[in-house]
């Protein structure tokens, strides 16, 4: 293959030998996989759906199965002991959903039994399903001489379909601690244990004395074993760039981080296959399968949108991830909807994780997700008009515009929801309306003057907005901060006008009160 030809894009497709036999692009992740077998025995790895976890697995299985044509022209082919081979036992609860202790029983027994018809035609012992599981890794190592290689995907999966129903969740993840409580004591079968999903519950709640099992997620040599990093992308997609502008797919789909700024950030590759597919910019991630409990939850805690894209959280709380027990932090960074931008150790043993958005697609998408939480009615039509008045810098039209924003907002909502009460809900609705529509913003920007509210660079211009809320006539102190403060000064530089906007929001009247310009 030279690097001008043309292959398929595997577009779902989970299944390593497909993408090797089949004429389809392949990116390498042998060289991860290779380290990963050499260190340890049990890992565990967290990644967002659709990021390539499936594939991951499969490919292990290949290798283990001995599977050398597959692996020809890859980075493991040559340093591998093809000779040797291992049983495979890999379960998997990606595919339907499970509503109850039951159904996850019948799966699961299900997976166990065409596991065992593997190795075996003698019919199942009377047992439970951790008896049942527990004979399978002995059965299996005993058959063909060789510790069992057990893989298991998308753990987590029967929890968070029901993760709404606190009950149901709870139910249904004691049915799979029952199952994965037997890998501890099955140590003496097993020649490599990984177990993958979304979400880290918590050893306790889960893993049951599984206290050597190694968490690789935010390990910076594993931070791109999921993913398409920069150089894949120009090596191995090259033929299909041709005509393509490089740095808007990277601002559209790239970012994702599992470690400091130090690590090489990766694209989502779900967005990118598509996209080369389509060659047309779209959330294709976003909308495949964005949880309503997400937008639930946000809403629910009142989250101060703009917070999203500089997010400060302990290490503790990203991996806060338990039924009745989740933090907004572990949520979203688990979920992929913010991402590390930064990892700083003021104090040894302690650290402070940046978070914020991984891209334009995420930003935009789960913005507009959220206005209509926010009580934004019509939000389409909205956005609309907030382009009109944008694209024309008509800054009486994009007032006009903003009144009738916020006189939309239902009288209800206002009554039914705290955030009404503080800034944050007026400022929340104002920047999520300005990102959903995709437009470059930036919140709080700093300057050596302090930090603007929110400052929007479009089509040649500059915006800057700072946000008061008074009690019921304006007071002017919003534009006088900014003058005040000389928020523009880092902008004069750049030759384009400065527009700099107060913003005065009465919490009695719940409407902009004042909209005071001044270009510089």
């Amino acid at each position: 293959m030279t690097a001008s030809t043309r292959l398929r894009l595997p577009i779902g497709i989970q299944t390593f030998s497909i993408i090797r036999e089949g004429g389809y692009y392949y990116v390498d992740k042998t060289p991860y996989i290779e380290r990963l077998v050499q260190q340890n025995k049990f890992y565990f790895l967290s990644r967002p759906r659709r990021f390539g976890k499936s594939l991951l697995l499969d490919t292990i299985r290949c290798l283990y199965e001995g599977r050398q044509e597959l692996f020809e022209g890859l980075h493991i082919y040559d340093c591998w002991d093809w000779q040797q081979t291992n049983p495979v036992i890999r379960l998997s609860f990606g595919s339907g959903v499970m509503r109850n202790r039951e159904e996850l029983d019948v799966r699961i027994r299900h997976q166990l039994r065409q596991e065992r018809a593997r190795f075996t035609d003698q019919p199942v012992s009377e047992t439970d399903i951790a008896g049942e599981f527990s004979d399978l890794l002995q059965l299996a190592c005993e058959k063909t001489g060789r510790p069992v290689v057990l893989l298991i995907d998308e753990y987590d999966k029967p929890i968070l379909d029901n993760i709404s129903d606190e009950d149901r969740a709870r139910e249904l993840r004691e049915g799979l601690k029952n199952l994965y409580s037997v890998v501890k004591d099955a140590d003496p079968y097993l020649q490599l244990v990984l177990i993958t999903g979304v979400s880290k519950f918590s050893k306790v709640s889960l893993f049951s004395g599984l206290n050597n099992l190694r968490d690789i997620t935010l390990v910076p040599e594993y931070s791109s074993i999921c993913g398409y990093t920069g150089n894949d992308i120009e090596m191995v997609f090259a033929p299909e760039l041709t005509g393509l502008e490089p740095e808007r797919i990277r601002e559209w789909y790239n970012g994702y981080r599992w470690g400091d700024s130090e690590v090489v950030s990766v694209y989502n590759p779900f967005d990118v296959l598509l996209f080369l597919q389509n060659r047309t910019f779209a959330p294709y991630w976003f909308e495949s399968a964005t949880p309503t409990f997400l937008v639930e939850v946000l809403h629910k805690r009142g989250v101060f949108t703009p917070k999203l894209d500089q997010w400060i959280a302990e290490y503790e709380l990203l991996s806060q991830f338990d039924v009745g027990e989740i933090s907004t932090e572990a949520l979203l960074f688990q979920t992929g909807y913010l991402t590390i931008k930064n990892i700083e150790e003021p104090i040894l043993g302690y650290k402070q994780f940046t978070l914020g958005f991984p891209n334009f697609e995420v930003e935009t998408s789960l913005n507009r997700a959220l206005l209509p939480a926010l009580g934004v009615q019509n939000a389409p039509e909205q956005r609309s008009a907030l382009f009109a008045s944008m694209r024309e810098h008509n800054l009486d039209k994009l007032h006009t515009h903003l009144k009738a924003l916020y006189a939309g907002l239902p009288h209800d909502w206002y009554r039914n929801n705290p955030i009404a009460q503080y800034e944050g809900h007026y400022a929340s609705i104002f920047y999520s309306h300005f990102a959903a529509l995709g437009l470059n913003v930036t919140v709080e920007d700093a300057s050596n003057h302090g930090r603007v509210d929110m400052a929007v660079d479009f089509d040649g211009h500059i915006y800057l907005f700072e946000f008061k809320v008074v009690e019921q006539l304006p007071e002017g102190r919003a534009l006088e901060q900014i003058k005040a403060k000389g928020y523009a000064d880092k902008y004069r530089a750049s030759g384009k006008p400065i527009h700099q906007i107060g913003v005065e929001f009465s919490s009695r009247q719940r409407q902009i009160v004042a909209f005071e310009v001044e270009t510089v």
